[in-house]
């Protein structure tokens, strides 16, 4: 397992220590309604009338009698649960560092906020065409509920499948890696193993992907000049004491790295625009081997809608794709002796 670069949890490092903004990135105000909307859709927008919607309610004094009360079996009145919502909403939106991660916590109350508005909208449509005397229109209060669902879900799968095509990569390389490494270890009992990582080091899944404590994640240069995570110590306490080489300023420590001809394996995608420190790899066919190659999506070369959101035919058309790849050594042969 890798250590945060913070031995404090990111959000409250947020709130409490202005100077860590810049060090982590900052974000701009748009930032969580973008991402918001791309993970709730018409869920996200709805949640944020939650409160006035209801409080329009209250004011126009509707279904009286069936408004909620202060009972055992409804301890708690409808504004105090969406309270909490927008209080979340009013400290991290309003930080200059933002990260998905940070809006986790009350994904479920932005449900409940949307459903809140469906139900209150409701209410007032039935009480409108009731006063009206229109109750022959009742048909149309039940299928808004019905359209607003079949809406979110089929956007919400066409989101989900994007996502899936566009980013499977990772996950899928990381496994033939596993099962790759699984003959490997069987073979050569005694050997130890580098996989290495350069920029797509916050790509990697998880240490499950890796068999045993004989494979090794290590860090090779890339274009990214900040602080790597590195193992915890294997002390009693090695989660929660900061290990060496430690900084608080998000400073490069180059003891992270290893040389690339330390590398049994690389891990790396072939965006086709190299820099020094970030070679195409894949194209040394000298050094090394392809063992595995999933397609993975170009977002600098795709459409901002059809990366985001998959519509049959038409994403395609507009989306680019680049190979992320397993490589092997072809050194690890000769370095290699069964046992």
């Amino acid at each position: 397992p890798l250590s945060p670069s913070f031995p404090l949890p990111s959000p409250l490092l947020s709130l409490v220590s202005h100077c860590l903004y810049f060090l982590s990135g900052v974000e701009p105000w748009t930032y969580y309604f973008v991402n918001g909307f791309l993970n709730f859709n018409l869920v996200f927008l709805l949640a944020f009338l939650a409160l006035p919607v209801w409080g329009l309610r209250s004011l126009l004094g509707q279904h009286r009698q069936r408004s909620p009360k202060w009972s055992a079996s409804n301890p708690v009145p409808v504004w105090l649960a969406l309270t909490p919502l927008y209080i979340w909403v009013l400290i991290f939106f309003t930080r200059p560092h933002k990260e998905e991660r940070f809006l986790f916590p009350v994904y479920p109350l932005f449900c409940l906020a949307a459903a809140v508005v469906v139900v209150v909208v409701q209410e007032l449509l039935t009480a409108a065409f009731y006063q009206w005397r229109k109750l022959r229109f009742g048909w149309l209060i039940t299928s808004s509920a019905v359209a607003i669902t079949v809406f979110y879900t089929a956007i919400s799968v066409s989101r989900g499948v994007a996502v899936y095509r566009g980013y499977h990569a990772p996950l899928d390389v990381y496994s033939h890696l596993y099962k790759h490494a699984i003959r490997q270890s069987d073979s050569h009992p005694n050997n130890l193993f580098n996989v290495c990582v350069g920029k797509e080091w916050y790509r990697f899944p998880s240490n499950f992907f890796l068999p045993d404590s004989r494979w090794r994640l290590r860090f090779i240069r890339s274009e990214f000049r900040g602080q790597l995570p590195q193992p915890y110590g294997s002390a009693w306490n090695g989660s929660w004491v900061i290990p060496p080489h430690m900084n608080d300023m998000n400073r490069e420590e180059t003891s992270r790295y290893i040389p690339v001809n330390d590398c049994h394996y690389l891990v790396d995608v072939d965006l086709g625009t190299p820099t020094q420190r970030e070679p195409r790899y894949s194209e040394q066919t000298k050094r090394w081997k392809i063992i595995a190659s999933e397609p993975f999506l170009d977002a600098s070369r795709s459409h901002p809608f059809f990366r985001a959101f998959y519509i049959p035919y038409m994403s395609d058309q507009h989306t680019s794709y680049v190979n992320y790849t397993l490589l092997q050594s072809t050194l690890l042969e000769k370095s290699l002796r069964p046992t």
